[in-house]
């Protein structure tokens, strides 16, 4: 049973921004095929965030969760509806540079040590070399890795290379931080401390993070608001604003409250089923 009491006095500080980072409106996206029936991936969705937000979507496999955040970053077209992004379109939105994308798995060159990795966007936009250089070292220091400029990527762990990966998407200074299943695929123990740093981070730096996850735990644990899927074709069940104050450490998963916001993003995904 939830305890209002609890919940009440671990209760968020508001966001300072009320500006509408993200606006999606009656999104659908409807997949044609020419020998079987059209894929619904995505069915009458309706979002807002907040800058400075952290949002998780969370659902089943299928449901349209990395679909959403695709056509959010403007990978993905929509079949109708409206998408802005900092009040213009996902497309005008990437080349104003607003995203850093960071995928399920770090998508690096493993013959470019982490320093060119994390360089090479900086130095495709046109930057000089010294500045490139300065600014990678500096996300790489933001992100525990000072030291490491010099190594490949087939010499770190897993985890290791995620923080590359978030370094580089960081290296631009985008607005909005998209993350897809970034830690899914680590062991449990590494991913927890991932958390724990990328709460940090953002705790610092108060970007707008969309975060794909799967769990529920990590849901709960690092997002601001918790976006609940259905099964395809994919709707928004519920959205979970989280009373959990925003500076959080890895003890507060065993308190009331967190097993209260996590029971009812279980709740939420359990009716999503049934509908």
């Amino acid at each position: 049973m939830k305890n209002p009491e609890v919940l009440s006095s671990l209760a968020a500080t508001p966001l300072a921004s009320a500006r509408l980072a993200v606006e999606v409106r009656n999104a659908s996206v409807i997949y044609q095929a020419e020998t079987d029936s059209p894929v619904h991936a995505l069915s009458d969705i309706d979002l807002d965030i907040r800058e400075g937000e952290f949002v998780a979507l969370i659902g089943p496999s299928g449901c349209g969760k990395t679909t959403l955040m695709r056509v959010i970053a403007d990978l993905e077209k929509i079949s109708a509806g409206q998408v802005l992004v900092n009040g213009v379109t996902p497309h005008e939105a990437r080349l104003a540079r607003a995203y850093g994308y960071v995928f399920q798995a770090p998508a690096l060159f493993p013959w470019r040590t982490v320093l060119a990795n994390v360089t090479l966007p900086l130095q495709i936009q046109g930057r000089s070399k010294a500045d490139s250089k300065s600014i990678a070292l500096a996300h790489l220091a933001r992100v525990g890795l000072t030291g490491f400029e010099g190594k490949y990527p087939w010499q770190l762990s897993g985890g290791m290379q995620q923080r590359v990966s978030i370094a580089r998407a960081l290296s631009f200074e985008p607005k909005i931080l998209m993350m897809d299943e970034p830690f899914g695929a680590l062991d449990e123990i590494t991913r927890d401390r991932l958390n724990e740093q990328l709460q940090q981070l953002w705790q610092r730096e108060r970007r707008t993070v969309v975060f794909v996850t799967h769990s529920i735990a990590e849901a709960v644990y690092l997002a601001t608001r918790i976006v609940v899927m259905s099964p395809r074709p994919g709707r928004i069940v519920k959205v979970i604003d989280s009373p959990l104050p925003d500076a959080r450490h890895l003890g507060l998963r065993d308190t009331t409250a967190f097993i209260d916001v996590a029971h009812a993003v279980r709740e939420a995904l359990a009716d999503g089923h049934h509908d």
